[in-house]
């Protein structure tokens, strides 16, 4: 793929990211267990991990964040983001490596380290290790929904043509 056209694809992904999180904002979920959210921002880094590779897939994790956090975040959110979006990416490229898993386990894979790394942060900043008892009930709903997004970003790599970019 030439250049001209990675960019292209990489600017595309990231404002499908951002359309993403704006809608996923606006979708009402379980008020008292704070953080669970579908990640559909999610599904352009695992097409860009895919299609990409990894390092294309680092940049619009990075700007999927900041540029999300500049437009419906805050600092703490910031915090919270990076985290989720460090262990998520980490992980990912880790088990994408292994290449025995589809891009719906290595979604899935991500969203439980995301779990994981936005709740170390949260008990940094609160002070407060009682916040490790969501643990099970995000695990869950994160791997269920990495998977969820996995198997989204999996049909779209599937069915578009991705040679036309």
């Amino acid at each position: 793929m030439k250049r001209t056209h990675r960019i292209a694809l990489l600017g595309i992904l990231t404002a499908a990211a951002l359309i993403l999180g704006w809608i996923e904002s606006m979708i009402p979920f379980v008020p008292y267990v704070p953080g669970i959210k579908l990640g559909l921002g999610n599904i352009t880094v695992v097409i860009a991990l895919y299609k990409l590779g990894r390092s294309d897939a680092l940049v619009l994790s990075i700007s999927k964040v900041l540029l999300s956090t500049l437009l419906f975040g805050s600092f703490s959110g910031l915090l919270y983001s990076a985290a989720g979006a460090a262990a998520s990416y980490l992980v990912m490229c880790l088990i994408y490596k292994v290449r025995h898993f589809s891009p719906i386990g290595v979604s899935a894979a991500g969203g439980a380290a995301h779990i994981i790394a936005q709740l170390f942060v949260a008990v940094l900043m609160t002070d407060t290790v009682q916040i490790w008892r969501f643990l099970p009930l995000l695990m869950a709903v994160g791997c269920f929904t990495g998977a969820l997004t996995g198997f989204a970003a999996l049909l779209l790599i599937n069915k578009v043509k991705w040679r036309s970019f």
